[in-house]
């Protein structure tokens, strides 16, 4: 095993011998972080530049022996006059990065075809910050066999719909010539990052086709740029987004297998994204690098995708209690056993309900995103959306969480069963920590899904008064 791999163990191995709650985090690759929530990327207001660096990772054969390694052959741009620190975090960011573009082995022989791939990973800072690696991998321009190549744009903003339209252009401009591609870059990295709702148009000029101007548009409603359902509900049945959500609600180990890396890393986003507006803490790697594979075997949470390659290895790992999810099949092939009992009866109906109402050939990407997301954030509205009301606050705003109180302001049973569990996760302390920290009111999506609940149940209570 290479260098990087032995750290990239170590790493692990470290964390699962700390003591405190579990902040284990994507097989650690910087440092590891006061805390890690990579999922869940931060709403940019606008205005910042779209990306750090345009990577080419290509494999190279290694000196002894037939097998390739993946290295960085192009990086745009080049960062000069950098602190001593800084270079030192840019090398330890750099030399992880070809891991990830290429996280099925060394095993590699030249091709004459290869489908294109889309994929994505996230990797943490020493202070926290997350950086999202979005990757199109395919086989260069030419004839004869040759081998993948994959183009990474590494970014601090989640918006991967997005980023998967430059990633377009990207490879639009490399069947012409590589040179095409960085003039385009270059005037992506001058242009401001749009605001929710806005418009970037860039110019760029193409031999043979002349000028062209390439519209970019973040979605109006952040909560979900980052995310695309469409992978998970070809693969499994709504009643098994339902048992995985309860899975992760409870933050237990769950390991999705997949032969495409576009599919792991699409249907790993989305079943992180349906916890919002809480954020996945644990462990979380899209895509397993075949190096870290051990992961697998971790006593603490965490949410992985693993190769169907390398099924047989995992299913022979010593694994705790674990859901492993096969999308190529759509089963279940190990799993705890009480699924279908984590959630209340009633509140699992409504979310069933809600997503059986159909979904039309015509809606739109962010339509169907909507359509799935929102009868779980209903299902968080009813169990936890009184929490602001149960946050008492001293003179200087610091707010303290009223637990007791909180559950049993709840009427149904069932609910309160399910709420005394969640409150002890570190999915609802950290988001109560958060709010316990705020001075403001509570805002943002899911604030006015919350308002419009109150809103609708006020309305019920006239209605009820009358029939009676």
């Amino acid at each position: 095993m290479d260098g990087l791999g032995r750290r990239l163990r170590a790493s692990l191995r470290l964390k699962r011998g700390r003591g405190g709650p579990p902040q284990d985090n994507l097989g650690e690759v910087v440092k590891e972080p006061e805390r890690a929530q990579e999922h869940c990327l931060p709403n940019f207001a606008g205005g910042q530049h779209f990306f750090e660096y345009l990577l080419v990772v290509s494999l190279k054969k290694k000196p002894s022996g037939d097998d390739y390694e993946p290295t960085i052959t192009y990086q745009f741009p080049k960062r000069e006059n950098l602190l001593r620190g800084q270079q030192e975090e840019e090398e330890r960011l750099l030399g992880a990065i070809p891991l990830f573009c290429f996280p099925d082995g060394n095993e590699w022989a030249p091709l004459t075809e290869y489908p294109r791939e889309t994929f994505s990973f996230v990797l943490t800072n020493v202070d926290g910050s997350r950086k999202i690696g979005y990757c199109r991998r395919l086989l260069p321009a030419g004839r004869g066999p040759r081998l993948p190549r994959v183009y990474c744009i590494i970014s601090c903003i989640g918006c991967f719909g997005l980023f998967s339209k430059i990633l377009d252009e990207v490879e639009k401009r490399h069947q012409i010539s590589m040179a095409v591609i960085y003039p385009f870059m270059q005037g992506l990295r001058e242009a401001a990052f749009p605001a929710p709702g806005k418009t970037v148009t860039l110019k760029s000029f193409i031999p043979d086709s002349g000028t062209e101007f390439i519209s970019l548009t973040r979605p109006l409603d952040s909560h979900l740029e980052h995310v695309d359902f469409s992978s998970l509900l070809r693969c499994l049945s709504f009643e098994q987004i339902l048992q995985i959500f309860a899975s992760a609600v409870l933050e237990r180990r769950i390991i999705f297998l997949a032969e495409g890396l576009s599919t792991l890393s699409q249907c790993i986003h989305a079943a992180a994204a349906l916890l919002y507006p809480f954020s996945w803490a644990h462990t979380y790697i899209p895509v397993v690098p075949e190096s870290l594979l051990a992961t697998v075997c971790c006593p603490t949470p965490f949410m992985v995708g693993v190769q169907m390659r390398f099924r047989q290895e995992v299913m022979e790992s010593p694994m705790e209690e674990v859901l492993l999810v096969n999308l190529c099949e759509g089963t279940f092939l190990m799993s705890v056993g009480d699924e279908k009992d984590i959630l209340p009866p009633k509140l699992q109906e409504d979310i069933l309900e809600s997503l059986g109402q159909g979904i039309k050939g015509s809606q739109t990407s962010e339509q169907i995103n909507e359509h799935v997301s929102g009868p779980f954030v209903q299902f968080f509205v009813k169990t936890v959306g009184h929490y602001a009301s149960y946050i008492k606050r001293e003179a200087n705003g610091q707010g303290h969480f009223q637990e007791r109180g909180f559950y049993k302001a709840l009427t149904s049973k069932a609910n309160r069963r399910f709420v005394k569990k969640f409150v002890k996760t570190q999915l609802f302390s950290l988001f109560i920590q958060e709010a316990e920290k705020s001075k403001n009111p509570p805002a943002g999506y899911f604030q006015q899904k919350i308002l419009e609940y109150e809103e609708r149940k006020k309305q019920k209570k006239p209605k009820e008064k009358t029939l009676k």
